[in-house]
């Protein structure tokens, strides 16, 4: 059986979730750290529709491509 290496994130992460008492508390942290990704994933869309000069003309257009791939 081969071993897990944990990255340095992954043993901050377990060692913090070691001292968690309650299931409200891991609820709490998930959420947390749900609300990170997501503040991330956010800034990282926007700089990606200022930088490729989107506009809702554009992402209506895209939506009416109806481009199959060979099967």
């Amino acid at each position: 059986m081969q071993a897990t290496v944990f990255n340095p994130i992954q043993l901050q992460l377990l060692q913090m979730f070691s001292h968690m008492d309650s299931e409200q508390e891991l609820k709490e942290v998930q959420q947390l750290l749900s609300d990170y990704y997501y503040r991330k994933v956010e800034r990282r869309a926007e700089e990606l529709w200022d930088n490729l000069g989107l506009d809702q003309k554009k992402l209506d257009e895209i939506a009416d491509i109806h481009e199959r791939l060979p099967y």
